[in-house]
């Protein structure tokens, strides 16, 4: 029988008690407890849900029982680490379930029902597409100044086995997320209007430059790029990507018809990023300037604080 149909026959039944409740569970413990008065339509003779309470009951519901998934990332031995499905509420299975207890009558206990979620990057496809480097850069910092070294290691962590699919666009903010203390960073030198001072994250345009070079050098398109208000002396000049959660950001497009994969890794006084894909691409690499390596970058004396985290 269509579920419609028997939704709308149940309606004409005999008014139901309105005293029992539904208890609501996820692998097997309790997440929930409704009781139906409060997801009917008061002072109605025939029991009706309310559909604003429901969708509300369907939000918190998804709130409690939604896992994101993980995706397929490669470790720092080299080793693939295999992918973990998500998981989501099954909405149809759901209502079928609710609406049954709701228009039965009694207490009841609802497992419910769920759905996973597939990752977008499994372990088949990085496989796949880390065989070939089609485009490389490093830079050297000062790893005796811990903070910043910090910064610019966690950053580089974040970015590794990043994948972008054929026609999309990367976002160096998204990929790596809110430089803040809760998530470990530091305070370090940044640039703030051309002028040296201190805020957390500092160090982590570093990695967002040599990432810059090494996808230029891959041939890749740069929708969109800003450089520091004054010079910076890990790259040539010109060559640098400043990047700020509230301000500016590093874009680029991946045209090619198969997907990138960076691997960015820190060993001592240098961050080293490469690009990959599969050993069928046809790409057109471009030549891009190299920094000096002959001395480390020269500190910076830092006499004023702030608290965000505008660049580096």
């Amino acid at each position: 029988m269509n579920f419609t149909w028997m939704v709308g026959l149940l309606m004409l039944i005999q008014p139901l008690s309105t005293q029992d409740h539904l208890s609501i569970t996820h692998d097997g413990k309790p997440i929930e407890r409704i009781e139906r008065d409060k997801v009917a339509v008061p002072l109605l003779p025939v029991p009706m849900v309310d559909h604003d309470r429901y969708n509300l009951l369907l939000k918190e519901l998804d709130n409690k029982t939604y896992r994101e998934p993980i995706n397929a990332r490669i470790d720092k031995s080299g080793q693939i680490v295999p992918e973990q499905p998500g998981v989501k509420l099954y909405h149809k299975d759901f209502a079928e379930k609710f609406y049954t207890y709701f228009f039965n009558g009694g207490t009841s206990t609802l497992e419910i029902p769920t759905l996973p979620v597939p990752p977008r990057v499994d372990k088949e496809l990085l496989a796949t597409i880390r065989i070939k480097q089609i485009g490389h850069y490093h830079t050297v910092f000062n790893p005796h100044n811990k903070n910043r070294s910090h910064n610019i290691s966690l950053a580089a962590e974040s970015l590794d086995s990043s994948v972008i699919f054929p026609g999309e666009v990367f976002s160096f903010n998204q990929t790596v997320g809110k430089r803040t203390a809760a998530k470990g960073y530091m305070r370090a030198p940044i640039i703030v209007k051309g002028e040296y001072s201190e805020g957390v994250g500092g160090g982590i345009c570093q990695v967002s430059s040599t990432l810059f070079n090494a996808v230029d050098n891959a041939g890749v398109t740069i929708t969109q790029r800003y450089s520091h208000s004054r010079s910076v002396s890990y790259v040539p000049p010109g060559r640098d990507a400043t990047v700020s959660w509230y301000g500016p950001d590093f874009h680029f497009k991946n045209t090619y018809s198969d997907p990138l994969l960076i691997r960015a890794q820190v060993h001592g006084g240098v961050v080293s990023v490469a690009v990959y894909s599969t050993d069928a691409i046809e790409y057109k690499p471009r030549r891009v300037p190299w920094a000096s390596i002959d001395q480390l970058p020269k500190e910076k004396k830092i006499e004023s604080h702030v608290d965000t985290e505008p660049a580096d």
